[in-house]
């Protein structure tokens, strides 16, 4: 997302929500359904990865996040932007 819309992603609610997920594997609620979701920090917080499978379902979000490239660069995994947004806003610990 980041420079195509020239906005800083780092500056935004999404980015803010992202960090404060913790590492390791959490059980989260997105849209009524209950998924497994995986979060890591690498490169001394230059990539956080995100992976959540639906439990009991097909769904899987899934994406890098670039805080140190432009403004933040989020690249999904085979799905838009707009998918792993609105999971990292709505997404409730359980």
């Amino acid at each position: 997302m980041g420079a195509r819309y020239n906005i800083s992603m780092n500056k935004t609610e999404f980015y803010t929500k992202l960090q404060a997920l913790p590492d390791g594997a959490n059980d989260v609620m997105y849209r009524n359904r209950r998924y497994l979701l995986r979060k890591e920090t690498l490169l001394e917080g230059r990539l956080l990865k995100l992976y959540a499978h639906e439990l009991g379902g097909n769904d899987v979000v899934s994406g890098n996040y670039y805080p140190t490239i432009g403004s933040g660069t989020l690249k999904p995994c085979e799905m838009s932007d707009a998918k792993v947004i609105d999971f990292v806003l709505k997404a409730k610990p359980i």
